[in-house]
């Protein structure tokens, strides 16, 4: 099956070129949150606030370019319980969720690795930063629901080009307005116990985070089915940015609303 990208007619994406765009994308996303952490930290010695301010708004506008660049391949998820999200509405393969999962784990991981090299520290240094309350695991919840119903909403109302700008503010946002910093994915939650840094999180922290979002992820199947009764695999295949899933149409052309007409560029003005 053929997909329609922005007017362009092109072949299904093979499953190796998506698994190494979320792998790449994934490393890149975890070097931006711990790389742009340690920064923060020489940059801003002892002032905590500040510290998470430049670490929110380096990861809300890396994320957006990140979805930019590997989105078109894969549908830029770069988490797992995104991916597993979308198989559950028919929008991308249990089989292909499955193999998402260890190429953005490893992705994450790996860019951890790169984070703590390019700051000249040792390659992985074990987080000791404890995270686990029951204020962090609720936060995680929420983070993870909010995260989701961002992306559906955009991809069931054919906004899809919306989505790296929102999901990057929203991030961004909620690194404010949750407790734990809205970590939101299993896989950056593993890769930043990698890193003894501002962003890191300690190992025994990790299941909770990661049980806090899989159980934010089953919530948002749910709310999204209350909220869009009406979502169709083809919907659901739109997310993040839309692309092909080696089989499935995107749900809509790429546009915020506009007509396929309108996206057509002019034609030549006729002599009257």
């Amino acid at each position: 099956m053929l997909c329609q990208d922005d007017g362009v007619t092109s072949a299904p994406v093979l499953l190796w070129r998506r698994l190494a765009a979320e792998f790449l994308g994934s490393a890149f996303l975890a070097a931006v949150v711990i790389g742009a952490g340690i920064a923060a930290q020489r940059l801003s010695p002892g002032q905590i606030g500040l510290q998470l301010l430049e670490d929110a708004a380096a990861t809300a506008a890396g994320l957006f370019a990140i979805i930019l660049m590997f989105g078109p391949v894969s549908g830029g998820h770069f988490n797992p319980v995104v991916s597993f999200v979308d198989a559950a509405f028919g929008g991308l393969s249990w089989r292909d969720a499955a193999a998402y999962l260890p190429a953005q784990v490893a992705g994450c991981t790996a860019g951890a690795v790169l984070a703590n090299l390019m700051f000249a520290l040792p390659a992985v240094t074990i987080s000791a930063k404890h995270r686990a309350s029951a204020a962090h695991f609720l936060s995680e919840i929420i983070a993870t629901l909010g995260l989701l119903l961002v992306i559906f909403a955009l991809a069931r109302s054919g906004r899809s080009r919306s989505a790296p700008a929102a999901v990057g503010a929203y991030i961004g946002a909620a690194y404010f307005f949750t407790s734990s910093a809205s970590f939101a994915n299993p896989a950056i939650t593993i890769g930043r116990m990698f890193s003894d840094t501002f962003a890191g999180i300690a190992p025994s922290s990790v299941p909770p985070f990661i049980a806090a979002q899989i159980l934010g992820g089953i919530v948002a199947v749910g709310v999204i089915k209350v909220l869009y009764p009406a979502i169709t695999p083809a919907d659901a295949a739109g997310i993040i940015v839309p692309h092909d899933s080696g089989g499935r149409a995107p749900a809509r052309a790429a546009h915020d609303g506009a007509s396929p007409a309108a996206d057509r560029p002019p034609g030549p003005v006729q002599p009257r």
